[in-house]
């Protein structure tokens, strides 16, 4: 089995790092192999010819899609979708092969333990239209707070990977270069620095701020790369 993980999509958008010029390594996978999109995957927007069309594409493809929900999705059409047990996580099916990694949860994917955390507040949210290209939902709650406490207590506070749409305030102040200042802080990244003070993790992989970066040795920032987990 091969994991790959990539950063944002954006529904059609950036997808052409997907395609087989630029991710060749494709070719020789299957169906038991996993891409991960870091959220704002976008696919699933309006339900609409577009996102079927999308759909279909990411479904004829030889892998399996995970993704972790960005700030620039639709939530409330997402959580129409009823949830499943996965791996020991709260999944959305998609597709039989595109599935949503739910927020606060903790998989076990051929013995390695992955904890997901998508959502992220949108900078340009006062540019969108609520309920049509921006959706409340797009912040956790505390119910998904809460829950990811648990899930993650549960396994010991020890998982080989996390990965999340945004990452924690500390790593975004090694972002100064790239990151505007409005994007510094938010409950999110509050959250994500209380739990990395207890967290035993391998390493720690985000989208959100388009750019493909590695501030230190436990965190990688990804948008148009895509590297191989294992």
């Amino acid at each position: 089995m091969s994991i790959f993980i990539t950063g944002d999509t954006h529904g059609d958008f950036d997808i052409e790092k997907l395609s087989l010029k630029n991710f060749p390594e494709q070719e020789e996978l299957t169906k038991d192999d996993y891409l991960i999109v870091a959220g704002d995957f976008g696919a699933v927007w309006d339900g609409g010819e577009k996102d079927e069309k999308l759909l279909d594409w990411y479904e004829a493809n030889n892998y399996t899609t995970l993704f972790v929900d960005g700030n620039h999705e639709n939530h409330e059409l997402l959580n129409s979708y009823p949830s499943y047990e996965w791996n020991g996580g709260r999944v959305h099916y998609i597709r039989p092969s595109i599935i949503h990694l739910m927020r606060g949860q903790v998989y076990d994917i051929d013995g390695l333990r992955f904890f997901t955390m998508g959502g992220g507040y949108s900078v340009d949210k006062e540019y969108r239209v609520p309920g049509r290209t921006w959706w409340p939902e797009e912040m956790p709650s505390r119910a998904e707070y809460e829950e990811a406490e648990r899930n993650l207590k549960a396994a010991e506070w020890e998982v080989d990977y996390v990965v999340t749409h945004c990452c924690a305030y500390e790593v975004l102040l090694k972002l100064l270069n790239f990151v505007p200042f409005k994007m510094m802080m938010d409950e999110e990244n509050q959250f994500f620095s209380r739990i990395e003070k207890k967290l035993k993790y391998e390493h720690w992989f985000c989208g959100h701020y388009h750019i493909d970066h590695e501030p230190d040795k436990k965190h990688t920032i990804l948008y148009q790369d895509i590297l191989r987990i294992i």
